[in-house]
């Protein structure tokens, strides 16, 4: 069995997850029916081992596949000497197939299926969530929404088969109600949507079984990627004795407008903390030597116009702009002065909403947007947005360019070719001011040491997420974006 910390990497729609079941049944040859006693043989190994001193289980099933899964656990857990009730939503009439057969042979050994009533869930140490599987696209309403809401209500654990009831296997959208699970084991193909939008509130702890299916089936599917912080890290190669700054890049980061200086020091510390050679500030003159204070390894420089601007421009090796930037013409006109480079830039903050005032594509960009920022650029709304975070950030790549990412819960990267990767590391003690300042500078730091735009993006935001983690072991309420900074070092020196 595979937790969370060792998921593979690859990630899948819905309907392909259909085609990988299609394929081990039709083409390699193993029973649909076997693959069902895999399943649920899976899920009670895994309700064993995080409930072991659980007794007494309710079995919530529907009627498609994933009732036949939870058919099957059942039975097992019941001749395990569990105290086991089954509870059926839906006309067992219209089960067909494996899970007519899964059905079957539970009520053989003696457990008989009893209509839900939300009366039933009252004792209890574990339920088992069996209702809905992968394929629903519609919104969850009537009977079934009342026993999803009634097992939200539960006091006790929660184990989710495949992916939780009400949750979009391909958006992690929730449709109109969907089970909250403390933990959630599915089969064969990792769902993209388990991943993002609503799931990481949904899902709890994910765990994988491949169900012995031969590795041979997954090859030819285009697909997301999970990005892990293990897998990406050999970006960062080991530095050579003989090193020096000038090897390492030079940053420069634009903004800091009055009032807002904190976030383009955070940028710069951030670059620095990952490893770029020499980090340069263009900010507003009446404060740049404040900067040189609190960090005097960051040089600051005071800028008003494009001529004070240009020097630093041509020194540098990659830009970002946007930490603390503002929207003033000041902004604009620096905005306007790095319109043309050819070196790579990272557009963040109030540069994405100048960039959605004015839409123009930079020649070499990685643009991070949240979903405010996100639905400016899109002229949509954040509600759209994350209705489908996967459709949003390749809509941005598409009308943008370069390298894209989509931040928030399950943060999304799309490249050039509009494939997508996953981060889903990272806690909800980041939602604080100053993180994404943060994810600029450490991007930024990455591009500057060699590293392309999508590699660097794709490690940065995992880095960052993985320093987050680390510096919310103590707690995420009250975390602070400098509380990252010794992390981004410890995780830039894998």
């Amino acid at each position: 069995m595979i937790d969370k910390k060792y998921l593979p990497s690859l990630l899948y729609r819905a309907n392909q997850a259909r085609e990988l079941d299609r394929i081990a049944i039709e083409e390699i040859g193993i029973p649909g029916i076997c693959l069902m006693e895999r399943a649920g043989s899976a899920a009670f190994e895994i309700l064993k081992s995080h409930w072991p001193k659980a007794q007494r289980i309710i079995v919530v099933c529907g009627t498609g596949n994933n009732g036949g899964d939870a058919y099957i656990l059942a039975r097992l857990a019941y001749l395990a000497g569990y105290d086991v009730i089954v509870l059926q939503v839906g006309d067992t009439n219209n089960l067909k197939g494996d899970a007519l057969i899964a059905f079957n042979a539970m009520q053989a050994i003696g457990l008989k299926a009893q209509v839900f009533t939300q009366t039933k869930l009252s004792v209890v140490d574990v339920l088992v969530d069996g209702l809905f599987g992968t394929g629903l696209n519609r919104e969850v309403s009537g009977k079934w929404r009342e026993v999803i809401d009634s097992l939200n209500q539960r006091r006790c654990p929660l184990l989710a088969l495949d992916i939780p009831s009400g949750l979009h296997a391909d958006t992690g959208t929730v449709l109109g109600t969907a089970v909250h699970a403390d933990v959630t084991v599915t089969f064969i193909a990792l769902k993209q949507g388990l991943f993002t939008g609503a799931a990481p509130d949904y899902c709890g702890k994910i765990y994988f079984n491949d169900l012995q299916v031969p590795p041979i089936i997954y090859e030819g599917f285009h697909h997301t990627q999970r990005l892990d912080y293990n897998n990406l890290k050999t970006a960062l190669p080991k530095r050579q004795r003989t090193a020096h700054k000038g090897k390492f890049g030079h940053v420069l980061i634009i903004g800091g407008d009055s009032g807002m200086i904190g976030a383009a020091r955070l940028a710069a510390e951030a670059a620095a903390r990952v490893g770029a050679g020499l980090i340069s500030v263009a900010t507003r003159s009446a404060h740049a030597a404040l900067l040189n204070l609190t960090r005097p390894e960051i040089m600051s420089h005071g800028v008003e116009t494009y001529e004070d601007l240009k020097p630093l421009i041509d020194k540098a090796n990659v830009i970002a702009i946007g930490p603390g930037l503002g929207q003033s013409t000041w902004a604009v006109s620096l905005l306007e002065a790095i319109k043309e480079t050819e070196k790579p830039v990272i557009v963040d903050a109030d540069a994405l909403n100048l960039l959605a005032k004015n839409p123009f594509r930079f020649k070499n960009s990685i643009l991070t947007p949240h979903i405010g920022e996100a639905a400016r650029l899109l002229e949509s709304t954040t509600i759209e947005i994350q209705a489908d975070r996967f459709a949003s950030v390749r809509a941005l790549q598409r009308r943008f360019g370069g390298v894209c990412t989509l931040k928030g819960a399950g943060t999304l990267v799309a490249d050039e070719n509009e494939q997508v990767g996953v981060c889903n590391a990272g806690n909800p003690g980041m939602a604080t001011g100053g993180m994404g300042d943060l994810l600029t500078g450490v991007i930024a730091g990455l591009v500057a040491q060699g590293l392309t735009p999508i590699e660097a993006t794709n490690l940065g935001v995992c880095l960052h997420a993985k320093a987050g983690d680390k510096a919310a072991a103590d707690g995420e309420r009250g975390l602070l974006a400098s509380d990252l900074i010794s992390w981004l070092r410890h995780y830039a020196n894998p």
